[in-house]
């Protein structure tokens, strides 16, 4: 059994954002109840009686058993569309669905009850179908709420505290913000200092220090110190609330293949109209009796009827943005998710949308010198438990060798005579750098603290232990080691001497694309670590399934030097690299793009994206870290920032039109098959009402077939 790390050591192998038994933290997932929604009570309803009259009617019994309860069916499934087409046809607009309920009822009156109550059940089944789909998006909208807390602390003018639903605040309250607690409200700080992490909101990688004056966003995560907030938007209001409801009315939108069906829709439901009278008359006319005539208008009514072709572009839309959005894609509205599957051309930003924006330790430079300074800093019990540090926190990489230094008699660390190997020395010096600023950044929740403890994990160093911690937002950490001040922080604000050669160390990184951070020793710069941003998981399998998608690599537009852009884009196959650019160059670009006949699709997140993403055939920004104007200009929103996402959302939706041209088909086909045989023949009212409605039925779901997470996963392939 493996010794336990001993006291004096930092247990690194801890993950703070993992609770106990391992599992990530994650909001509850919100989903519509089925029968929470009218269209499907109604549609169940109609069902239930239905179902209930279909025995004493076939087994011939009296007509009071089933007769009130078809008429119960009639006006359960019928009366919602019935009286929309009634409202509908006061604007002089002609509704399918009040030709529909006419059929109905038509076909009671010539003694064809049960037909014309399959129809109603049929008909409300359909449009239950279509709002379960709608209601399926709006649930992955209303997610996002989940970012904003449900509480604040309000401060009372008498100076108390109470603890108040967040959407109860009003401009004008001061709350207060402590520590780890997320903002209830956008506002303004009034006293207090802190890191606030808000990339969720500016797309800024790193917490941003606040005081006096500051504006924060509700939903951002506040840090280390408390703070006093004036509330100055009210929460309907916030950020995060103007994206839900923003998309919330753009998922109302509609396609223009729909906009193009609806529009056609009026000329077609008033020629089948006239039509329909002419099937009744000529037959009159000609001597056919009334019932007969009557019947066969009737039938004709409902199978020349366009329900199918109406109901055949939204569902697997609609279908396919509630899939979406499940899998932390945001689709804002169903122009969008047709449009997403017309691209053929991708450009992304770097910063923040091929990166994490997150930082990772990359260099570690001790000052010349100062190696011995900084191994004195390291208790000897340290270096003897490193080993079993090692193997406890990375057992697969090389076992730490302590034996590089030894307590010198003094009882301080010297060189070992036997580690005069230049690698094994750097080695030694690097660590020690490493070691001392991991102790600083042991009670740290900056980022950067956060990258330099992982970096000493994957080395299995032991870490000692720090007191008298104390942080300065804007400046850096300082604690106590040994009895000595150490300090970690920006080279501006440590190092007064401008010439010295931590801060050209320091400079030398910064123009490298990496962000510098200086550690001091009573004062003194002892070494200089480099920071850098990292392509986010899966960015290589994204590019190459967009290249396959596309058939041609992205594009990357950044604003970054094109030496570290180009870096960078090599490591993911990208070779069109335009780097340098502001925004309204990257704007300039994508038209340069579209006017050679693309269709381009802009990723970003940040505000200088924005103009892209307005300009582009199609925009997505990336959510934890689009900047508000980006989330506002983009056509949709990847959420959990998973770049594989994005060709998978491409792909869905290019499988959402192919469903709406089988839809098309199928419902052009019954429809002309029906009438047809109606017109030339003697159509059966049952069968034309089971072709007619069953077709709408096979078109709905075969829209729905969207909504499964094997179409997510298909996609994917």
């Amino acid at each position: 059994m493996p010794s336990a790390p001993p006291p004096a050591l930092l247990e690194l192998s801890e993950d703070p954002d993992v609770p106990v038994g391992g599992r990530p933290v994650s909001p509850p997932r919100r989903r519509t109840r089925l029968l929470a929604l009218p269209e499907a009570r109604w549609a169940l309803a109609a069902l239930v009686l239905f179902l209930l009259a279909l025995p004493p009617y076939l087994l011939d019994l009296p007509g009071w058993l089933w007769g009130p309860l078809f008429a119960a069916t009639y006006v359960t499934g019928g009366w919602e569309p019935g009286w929309e087409g009634l409202k509908a046809l006061r604007a002089k607009t002609l509704d399918v669905d009040l030709l529909m309920v006419v059929a109905a009822l038509g076909a009671a009156s010539i003694g064809q009850v049960l037909d014309g109550a399959l129809l109603i059940v049929i008909f409300a089944t359909s449009g239950a179908l279509e709002a379960i789909a709608t209601a399926r998006t709006a649930d992955s909208v209303r997610g996002l709420l989940d970012l904003a807390p449900e509480t604040a602390t309000r401060l009372r003018a008498d100076g108390g505290e109470e603890s108040v639903p967040a959407e109860r605040l009003v401009v004008g309250d001061t709350v207060l913000v402590r520590p780890g607690e997320r903002i209830g409200a956008d506002g303004r700080v009034l006293d207090g200092t802190s890191d606030v992490d808000q990339a969720t909101i500016t797309g800024e990688p790193l917490p941003v220090a606040k005081r006096a004056g500051d504006e924060v966003f509700a939903g951002t995560l506040n840090g280390t110190g408390a703070l006093r907030v004036r509330v100055e938007r009210d929460p309907s209001e916030s950020v995060i609330a103007r994206i839900v409801a923003m998309v919330e009315e753009a998922s109302a939108t509609k396609a223009p293949t729909q906009l193009f069906i609806e529009k056609v829709e009026q000329r077609y439901s008033l020629g089948m109209v006239a039509a329909t009278v002419l099937v009744f008359a000529v037959p009159l006319l000609l001597g056919s009796d009334l019932d007969s005539a009557l019947l066969r208008a009737m039938t004709f009514m409902i199978v020349a009827s366009p329900c199918a072709v109406v109901l055949a572009t939204m569902p697997p839309l609609l279908s396919a943005m509630a899939n979406a959005g499940r899998h932390g894609v945001l689709v804002k509205s169903a122009v969008v998710m047709e449009r997403l599957g017309h691209v053929d051309t991708v450009a992304l930003d770097k910063t923040g949308t091929l990166t994490e924006g997150t930082p990772r330790l990359t260099d570690i430079h001790p000052l010349p010198g100062e190696d011995l300074a900084l191994m004195n800093l390291i208790d000897p019990a340290d270096l003897a438990a490193q080993a079993d540090l090692a193997d406890h926190a990375a057992p697969d990489r090389e076992p730490a060798r302590p034996e590089a230094v030894v307590p010198a008699p003094s009882g301080r660390v010297s060189a070992d005579a036997g580690a005069s190997d230049p690698r094994r020395v750097r080695r030694a010096g690097e660590d020690a750098l490493l070691r001392t600023a991991a102790a600083v950044e042991r009670g740290s929740e900056h980022p950067l603290g956060r990258a330099v403890l992982d970096a000493a994990r994957e080395r299995g160093l032991g870490v000692p232990v720090a007191r008298d911690f104390t942080s300065t937002p804007g400046v850096g950490v300082t604690a106590t080691v040994r009895g000595r001040a150490v300090a970690v922080g920006s080279p501006g604000r440590l190092v007064a001497d401008p010439a010295h050669p931590a801060v050209r160390l320091a400079a030398e990184l910064e123009e490298g694309g990496r962000t510098a951070v200086v550690v001091t020793l009573d004062g003194r710069p002892v070494g200089v670590l480099g920071l850098a941003d990292r392509l986010r998981p899966g960015a290589g399998d994204a590019i190459r399934a967009l290249r396959r998608l596309t058939g041609r690599a992205p594009v990357l537009l950044t604003g970054d030097n094109a030496r570290a852009a180009t870096r960078l884009a090599g490591e993911v196959g990208i070779t069109d690299v335009r780097a340098g650019l502001l925004p309204q160059d990257k704007a300039g670009a994508v038209k340069e793009l579209q006017s050679a006949g693309a269709k381009v699709l802009v990723v970003g997140d940040g505000v200088n994206d924005a103009p892209a993403l307005a300009t582009a055939h199609t925009g997505i920004a990336m959510g934890r870290a689009g900047s508000d104007l980006a989330l506002e200009t983009a056509d949709a929103v990847v959420v959990r920032d998973e770049l594989a996402t994005i060709p998978t959302v491409v792909n869905l939706s290019r499988r959402a039109r192919r469903l709406v041209i089988q839809n098309l088909v199928i419902a052009g086909t019954f429809i002309a098959v029906l009438v047809a045989w109606d017109l030339f023949g003697t159509l059966p009212l049952p069968l034309g009402v089971a072709g007619h409605e069953g077709s709408t039925v096979l078109v709905g779901l075969n829209g729905l077939r969207l909504l499964a997470d094997g179409a997510w996963q298909r996609a994917r392939r």
